[in-house]
């Protein structure tokens, strides 16, 4: 049995937080820079609070930060998590090029 390793667990945090559309929307609303979470709602059919509960897994995931700017919040995303989660699908696509179908 294959044991659980740390690169496993990175992938899966990473992945699972984009297992939503709305948080791959919002990923790609704050590809165009930072963004108040005001900001946010204005651009998706989702209600505020949703919008924060999203915000909340992507943060807490590593894929974005958030700065308190008054009684605002900014959101920008982390400019390395991008190429690590390439580079991790890369590792396990490579592991599974030479398996058996």
């Amino acid at each position: 049995m294959a044991t659980t390793t740390p690169k496993d667990v990175e992938l899966a945090r990473l992945a699972k937080a984009l297992g939503h559309p709305a948080r791959v929307a919002i990923i790609r609303l704050l590809s165009d820079g930072d963004c108040i979470c005001g900001a946010i709602v204005d651009r998706l059919p989702l209600a505020q609070a949703t919008v924060s509960q999203h915000l909340k897994v992507l943060k807490d995931a590593g894929w974005i930060t958030g700065t308190i700017d008054g009684p605002r919040v900014c959101y920008c995303i982390k400019a390395q998590t991008g190429p690590r989660f390439l580079e991790l699908v890369q590792e396990l696509a490579a592991a599974t090029e030479g398996s058996k179908s």
